[in-house]
């Protein structure tokens, strides 16, 4: 079988009308086709395209046994393509025919698939040897430096987005956060793509408006919240991305939003909507507003029953509301002395244990609210009748 120089690229073919021109040496072409299982395929159409002058030569097609012939075909150079399904599923470049004997160009479309991803893999990893150069055509060696030239760049790219990322992690971990929020802030700049990075220029706001006061606070803050939005643009289904940016909400004392954020993170992930929820209340309870932090810590051990630490902050919320009859009775809201009893079930030796023991033992035992003076005469008893 002659020595085939194979073009790989799957275009689309514009057909031309076969040129009239007579010759009076004429040649053929033959071959059979295969398919990626190995099997002859059937009305496989052939295409020939000349090369050294205009004309082109269409109607020859496959038997069942795969095969197929042109006759009458001028002396000549030529591209011989397989047409499958409309498509062009492989081609031979430069065939050049004699006078006698058909030239065999035959197609084998499992061996040019794995040809051609030896060559894809040899290409992208930059490593072809010399006879996978031989073997490529004009425009595969087009597309080859190309796709180096592309790889080399992104080679150069991603180096400078590690490197400058690395350091904003430095200046994080050593609370430098001015130079963190610059080198983040860099790293969008060379890739805006990266939700990573975004989320990681929002904490360095976020912390660096803790340093700050005034306008500059505030002007941390909504970069912060800015930077928390483009993050979860880019990947909207990270509960941790709403959960933190509830919190840097939160911070910006923008409590409705924070919950919404809070209400999608539980959503993303149920298992850890408790753990959520109690985050809010935690800093709405720093914050001041005990209220909302109430609410948050009750949706925390709804969605939780056995997050002790939600338990314990439930309760203390709801003692808060606790009322004190004439006698001095401590009365408190239902579910008080549940939460605590819970909170014990769970952490018997827990930071709040002996908080909540203290809690119980009072609310059991009530408040004595009258004062009696020890040395005062007792009555004499009453007799009984």
């Amino acid at each position: 079988m002659l020595a085939k120089s194979r073009a790989y690229l799957f275009l689309t073919l514009s057909f031309l009308l076969c040129s009239g021109g007579a010759f009076a040496q004429i040649s053929a072409i033959e071959g059979d086709v295969k398919g990626a299982d190995g099997k002859a395929i059937q009305k496989a159409e052939i295409l020939i395209e000349r090369k050294d002058m205009k004309g082109t030569y269409k109607g020859a097609k496959t038997d069942k046994k795969g095969h197929y012939i042109y006759n009458g075909l001028p002396l000549g150079t030529y591209k011989v393509s397989v047409i499958i399904e409309g498509q062009s599923r492989d081609s031979m470049d430069n065939v050049k025919t004699k006078l006698g004997d058909p030239v065999e160009v035959s197609f084998d479309l499992k061996k040019s698939a794995d040809e051609q991803a030896a060559l894809a893999k040899a290409a992208e990893s930059g490593s072809l040897s010399k006879d996978q150069e031989r073997g490529m055509s004009k425009e595969q060696k087009e597309l080859y430096e190309k796709k180096a030239k592309e790889n080399e760049a992104a080679i150069k790219k991603n180096k400078a987005l590690n490197d400058t990322f690395n350091a904003g992690k430095e200046a994080m971990a050593a609370k430098n956060y001015d130079v963190a929020v610059q080198s983040f802030a860099k790293g969008t700049e060379i890739d805006p793509s990266q939700n990573v990075i975004w989320a990681s220029l929002a904490d360095a706001y976020t912390s660096q408006a803790g340093t700050k006061t005034g306008p500059e606070q505030d002007e941390a803050i909504t970069k912060g919240l800015a930077a928390w939005q483009k993050a979860i643009e880019l990947k909207a289904d990270d509960p941790a991305f709403h959960n933190n940016y509830a919190l840097a909400l939160a911070k910006a004392k923008k409590y409705q939003e924070a919950g919404g954020e809070l209400e999608k993170a539980a959503q993303l992930d149920p298992s850890s909507a408790g753990k959520y929820y109690y985050n809010l209340g935690a800093v709405l309870v720093n914050n001041g507003q005990n209220e909302q932090a109430g609410d948050a810590f009750k949706k925390a051990i709804t969605a939780d029953p056995n997050y002790a630490d939600a338990q314990y902050q439930y309760g203390v919320y709801l003692i808060s509301k606790a009322t004190t009859t004439p006698d001095g009775k401590i009365v408190p809201p239902d579910g008080t002395v549940q939460a605590f009893q819970k909170y014990l079930e769970l952490k018997p030796d827990g930071p709040f244990a002996e908080a909540s023991k203290g809690i119980l033992a009072t609310l059991q035992g009530g408040v004595q609210t009258t004062y009696e003076n020890p040395n005062a005469p007792k009555k004499p008893p009453v007799k009984k009748k």
